[in-house]
């Protein structure tokens, strides 16, 4: 008898998206990839490239296109990649099954404040769920470049369901049960990333920058700590490491995005101007709002939120930060 393949689909066909196809059909029969765009279907099945978000990287034959999130039923993992701020609305677009659901978009709702585990739970609560999080540029994984990142799962069950599925010969997924902890340190990095590009747009050094990134994460640990998370998997690859990596290169979206403004550009123009999405932008003052609910300092997300509004300017911002009173850097 012929031993029964796994069938993967991969939800967000942007450049996430695609590298994750790209990387997850290794050794697969097909993989199915969903995109909302006709065209960008129809540069994956006829060219094998997505020439709209990730041009330059060809991608394997088995990775199938489509539009129809009716050939997606079957699946026994689906990746999930759109915006975190549709996920709302792709999950009631999803067929009904028990299919084990992989978080792959980092932010925290408009509105309701919550992650995107908690709509999950809320919408599709027969579903296994995971989070895939880590330092990962899509270009890179595309490349098949080594990356290492965390596998958060709801039981250890669905961990052994999903990691043969997803450890390839280059991406390598590290087990945690802290699913909360895997969202908030993707989350919150993306805001702090702006910070960072806010620092390198406004010309303001390499100490300012290591500063924003060391005290930025005081403030993911102390976010993270007060809503569930666990400060160990902050310190790891879904947060520290992410981190890291996103608040240091003109790759990230959300740095890009913090750069124009410390040039003086309007988040207005910025925003509008971009064909992917900056995640932060939107998570910002939704983590701004809980934050401040939950009597939780965030004086850097503060600041971000204040530029992306228009309210004040970097030179402001940065002289309000160092005028700040001085306390325990432990605090």
């Amino acid at each position: 008898m012929t031993e029964k393949r796994a069938k993967i689909g991969v939800i967000g066909a942007g450049a996430w998206g695609t590298a994750l196809a790209q990387v997850l059909s290794e050794g697969q029969k097909e993989l199915l990839l969903w995109a909302r765009e006709p065209d960008v279907v129809e540069q994956i099945n006829k060219k094998h490239e997505n020439q709209s978000f990730l041009p330059g990287h060809m991608l394997r034959e088995n990775i199938l296109a489509t539009q129809d999130m009716n050939m997606l039923a079957g699946c026994d993992a689906l990746l999930i990649v759109t915006p975190a701020q549709h996920l709302r609305a792709s999950l009631q677009d999803l067929p009904d099954s028990r299919t084990t659901l992989v978080l792959c978009s980092k932010g925290i709702e408009e509105a309701t404040q919550q992650l995107m585990s908690e709509i999950v739970e809320e919408s599709r609560p027969d579903n296994p769920l995971a989070v895939l999080s880590g330092p990962t540029f899509a270009h890179e994984v595309a490349q098949g470049l080594p990356t290492a990142l965390t596998l958060a799962c709801d039981t250890e069950a669905t961990w052994e369901k999903l990691y043969p599925l997803i450890a390839k010969s280059t991406f390598r997924p590290y087990f945690s049960n802290d699913i909360i902890g895997a969202e908030i340190g993707g989350a919150v990095k993306n805001v702090l990333a702006i910070g960072c590009g806010i620092v390198e747009g406004a010309g303001l050094g390499q100490n300012a920058r290591a500063s924003i990134i060391s005290r930025g994460f005081a403030e993911m640990l102390r976010y993270g700590t007060a809503r569930g998370a666990r400060a160990e998997t902050l310190s790891g690859l879904c947060g520290l490491g992410d981190l890291v990596l996103t608040c240091s290169s003109i790759s990230s979206r959300n740095f890009s995005l913090g750069k124009g403004l410390g040039e003086g550009q309007s988040a207005q123009a910025l925003l509008t101007d971009r064909a992917t999405v900056a995640e932060g932008a939107a998570t910002a003052p939704e983590l701004q709002r809980d934050a401040r609910r939950r009597g939780i300092d965030m004086p850097i997300v503060d600041a971000v939120c204040a530029l992306l509004a228009g309210e004040t300017d970097s030179q402001s911002i940065v002289a309000q930060l160092m005028g700040r009173p001085l306390v325990a850097e432990q605090r």
